[in-house]
């Protein structure tokens, strides 16, 4: 294989395995501490405990009315301003599409705009009964079937056959408003979960996975997907407003799982919803963390834990109005001890509002799910304080009591088919002339946010632009590093044993920066040198120093995206700068190589998003984000880097080089840090994140994204700040690019 070298300029980059006689590990698994693999996991839970806790010390001082009331108004404008904002009132257009009589209710089909060319599709379940009626949304869950999933429409039967109308609308990405059509193929089951028929042949993805793709383009433009699903909810409420058989003024909510995430997110917004039951989503964040984790985009609000709000303020944000938190004894995704903390704190919130019974839990003995149990305690509760009565409600006066699991689900099917009740000609809404997705929303948003960032970033100083961009992405100055300890050193985060009489396996300590090393590898002409870094408490990152017999004083920071074993064999690009005298420091960034997360647990997501999904929204629940992380990581290599094998006095002449997942951090590193680096060389790195708002698919960009990034500053910002003739990109990505 041929290479094409300069200094500091890989044009051709390999990935050659390794000797099978050599071992290049770093790190391993210490007593007292996680593995290599999980320490970003717990470093990242220990960070969210702490803000857990803080916000936990915060709530036992409410004592008045007063700071409850504030309590509430702040975390209101905190909601709102993380969604970014709510965009404004346009015509609805409502249209009934078609009618269907059911036993003791009817239903009309409904297609109405949420936005322009953005069309919601609803079914309105509706009492025989003379009206008008208290009208109740009910968001769905995550059915891919949406609206037509049979509890869902066992909830609204139940709620129409006793007086209140009920209007299902299927969510962004699911039912009949999947936003990534495929329409080059039919399907009959999803490529990715074989055993799951679609609901329609050209959706291609599950809608989780679709619900997180959106939100990776939200997130960039300062937004979230949730800010779609709660507008639909709210527009849903004008709708039923502006009927003359609706009761305008008792409007209700009730949602099973990603349907109960919505019923909170509403009724913690929308002062209209009277009467709220989420059901099967309340949980604490501390238990929701250590259970299932975090779950798909919408679900995850940024900087939630570290500004203070957990699950428990979406009632305290609508107290004293009447909330019922519907949950199951066997809920295996949503914890039923956190859900019962949640209500501690909720019923001790409305106590001090003096309604302490406007609040009340109902827990089945029952799995995740909207099951009759659930249906029946949200109907009655919902009755009550919209209708004004007690009324106990049964689905099903024959059957027995408790229900068996399997008679549960035997009632959850509807009585109509999901093309009875379809509201669109073909199926889908995308499949409708001028009708727009959430992709070209944002792609017009992105539009729009270039043209504005473009002067104030120009007019701000190569310094004022630095702190933006430290600001963006949640990052500070690398302070000094402290002298190293030895490895023996027993409060020394890296201890070893000795090393073996050759010394390949040995332990020395680097006599600066607090890096140590851990063992040495002898090859032809050089030595690898395996060093190991701490950044953080609780937290350690591998390198390989690649340090020649003559170091001719220039340093190459070689940043991999895969691992810093990728390029390290015999004959391959980094021996090839070894060989012309540089030191090349092989390093991995957190997440990474050694300390790549998901090994032990299966992720929801890992196909499209990486098996450190969960952790990049921890991180971003956390108001952190990883390239925000990983470009501290950078430049602590950098600072340690600059003397490494060095005369005194006399800092090696630094190049860069970045592949794949590690070029973004890389980029913003030498932005922030333009005098280091003489050459910046990066491989695989998207052009622009403006790109990545657009697309309607990406591959594991979940690390590369950034909140609100694209308000101030894009990709090729950064390579201007950090000097266009430094810079070189080749192999651009792609946001489908694996």
């Amino acid at each position: 294989m041929k290479f094409s070298l300069a200094v500091g300029t890989v044009f051709l980059v390999a990935s050659l395995a390794t000797s099978a006689a050599e071992d290049l590990g770093v790190l391993s698994a210490l007593p007292g501490e996680p593995a290599p693999g999980a320490m970003l996991e717990v470093s990242l839970k220990q960070q969210a405990y702490a803000a857990i806790d803080r916000r936990r010390a915060a709530f036992e001082k409410l004592k008045s009315q007063a700071e409850c009331r504030k309590w509430q108004d702040e975390r209101r404008a905190f909601f709102l301003r993380q969604l970014g904002g709510l965009p404004e009132r346009t015509p609805l257009n409502p249209k009934i599409v078609g009618t269907l009589k059911g036993e003791g209710y009817r239903v009309e089909r409904i297609l109405f705009e949420s936005r322009p060319e953005f069309h919601v599709t609803a079914n309105l379940y509706l009492p025989l009964t003379p009206g008008p009626w208290p009208g109740v949304i009910v968001p769905c869950g995550h059915s891919h079937d949406g609206k037509a999933a049979g509890g869902y429409q066992r909830i609204c039967i139940l709620l129409a056959r006793h007086g209140m109308a009920a209007m299902c609308y299927d969510p962004v990405g699911q039912g009949e408003r999947y936003q990534m059509l495929d329409l080059a193929r039919e399907r009959t089951h999803f490529d990715d979960a074989p055993h799951v028929p679609v609901p329609h042949p050209n959706v291609r993805c599950l809608c989780t996975d679709e619900h997180t793709m959106m939100g990776l383009s939200c997130i960039l433009l300062g937004s979230n997907v949730a800010q779609f699903r709660i507008w639909d909810g709210m527009r849903a409420i004008d709708y039923l407003q502006s009927r003359d058989d609706i009761l305008a003024d008792k409007i209700g909510c009730t949602g099973n799982s990603g349907g109960g995430t919505l019923t909170s997110y509403l009724m913690a917004l929308d002062d209209r919803i009277v009467a709220a039951a989420p059901v099967c989503y309340l949980t604490s964040f501390r238990r929701l963390i250590d259970t299932s984790g975090p779950q798909d985009a919408e679900q995850n609000i940024f900087g939630q834990l570290a500004f203070g709000m957990d699950e428990a303020d979406y009632l305290m944000m609508r107290a004293p109005r009447p909330t019922l938190i519907c949950a199951g004894t066997r809920d295996a995704t949503f914890d039923i001890s956190g859900t019962w903390d949640v209500f501690r704190e909720a019923k001790r919130f409305y106590s001090r509002l003096g309604h302490a019974e406007r609040v009340e839990i109902h827990e089945a003995d029952a799995p995740h799910g909207f099951g009759i149990q659930q249906r029946e305690a949200a109907a009655r509760w919902l009755h009550r304080w919209l209708l004004r009565t007690d009324k106990p409600i049964r689905e099903v006066e024959s059957l027995p009591d408790p229900l068996t699991d399997e008679q549960s689900r035997e009632l959850s099917k509807g009585d109509w088919t999901a093309q009875q009740l379809q509201c669109t000609p073909r199926g889908q809404v995308l499949l409708m002339p001028g009708e727009r997705s959430v992709f070209q929303f944002n792609a017009e948003i992105a539009a729009r946010l270039k043209t504005q960032r473009a002067d104030s970033w120009r007019k701000r100083s190569a310094e004022e632009k630095r702190q933006l961009v430290r600001e963006t992405i949640g990052s500070s100055p690398v302070a000094p590093r402290q002298e190293s300890r030895k490895a023996t050193d027993p409060s020394n985060p890296v201890r070893a044993t000795t090393s073996a009489p050759n010394g390949t396996l040995g332990v020395r300590v680097a006599e600066r920066h607090g890096y140590v090393e851990t063992g040495r590898i002898e090859r032809d002409g050089y030595t690898i040198h395996k060093l190991a870094l701490t950044p953080e408490p609780g937290l350690r990152l591998a390198a390989l120093a690649f340090v020649p017999a003559k170091p001719n004083g220039v340093a190459t920071l070689y940043l991999h995206g895969t691992s810093m074993k990728a390029d390290a064999a015999p004959g391959g690009p980094i021996e090839a700068l070894v060989k012309q005298g540089q030191i090349v420091l092989a390093a991995e960034l957190r997440g990474i190589g050694e300390t790549e997360t998901g090994h032990h647990k299966k992720v929801w997501g890992r196909v499209h998003f990486g098996q450190d999904i969960q952790e990049v929204f921890l991180a971003y629940l956390l108001g952190r984000s990883f390239v925000g992380m990983r470009v501290e990581d950078t430049a602590a290599w950098t600072q340690f880097l600059k003397t490494f094998q060095t005369t005194p006095n006399k800092p090696n002449e630094l190049h860069l080089i970045a592949i794949g997942e590690a070029a973004i951090p890389a980029l913003h590193a030498a932005a922030l840090d333009s005098d280091s680096f003489r050459t910046v060389t990066l491989r695989q790195m998207l052009s622009s994140w403006e790109d990545l708002a657009a697309a309607t698919e990406s591959r594991d960009q979940a690390v590369n994204i950034v909140h609100g990034a694209l308000q101030h500053y894009d990709l090729p910002d950064l390579i201007e700040l950090a000097g266009a003739s430094k810079v070189k990109v080749f192999d651009s990505a792609k946001p489908l690019s694996p």
